[in-house]
């Protein structure tokens, strides 16, 4: 495990990716090393970025990196959405469910089901609307992280924003979730 995490670093630094400091600490806590204090005060950042660049994607990081990515990505997902349910008066009934991977939100019969899953061989989020259809999200490596659609360029988390506001009678914001960009 400690060789791909050291080979995915390097191919991080390479291409400067400012992602991997959280992600490196995470699996460094698990493993027991004192060096996550040399390691939080200098994190890589991204120093080629400009608004002309291509976006960095997850078709080159490892896969317990982008597994441990998935996981926070729905995880974050699944307690919002349990959040917004219980504060949603018109929502009575409706049901989060997370399991392997797959994050199912239904809403009822009159708004439907969002099934959000992780599709490891592809390294893409999935998503299933009742409201825009189906869609793939690629990981794009800077700033954190956040998950994109490449046809139409909008986010994952705004996507969200925009479909459940308009479902749910309170404000709500995805901004708070794990590898969020709205």
């Amino acid at each position: 495990m400690l060789r791909n995490l050291f080979r995915t670093s390097r191919w991080l630094a390479h291409n400067r990716i400012d992602i991997f400091a959280p992600v490196l600490i995470r699996h460094i806590s698990r493993v027991g090393t004192s060096e996550i204090t040399y390691i939080q005060s200098n994190p890589i950042r991204n120093l080629s970025a400009s608004p002309s660049d291509k976006l960095e994607t997850s078709e080159h990081i490892e896969p317990a990196v982008f597994e441990d990515i998935c996981n926070e990505t729905l995880e974050s997902l699944c307690e919002y959405f349990e959040e917004i349910i219980d504060q949603s008066p018109n929502l009575k009934g409706a049901d989060v469910t997370y399991s392997d991977g797959v994050l199912t939100i239904s809403l009822g019969s009159q708004y439907g089901t969002y099934v959000i899953n992780r599709q490891t061989p592809n390294k893409q989020i999935w998503l299933s609307s009742p409201v825009s259809g189906p869609k793939r999200y690629d990981l794009v490596l800077k700033d954190g992280g956040y998950w994109i659609y490449k046809h139409d360029s909008v986010a994952l988390h705004k996507l969200l924003q925009d479909e459940i506001s308009k479902i749910v009678d309170i404000k709500i914001t995805f901004n708070k979730c794990a590898h969020s960009l709205v």
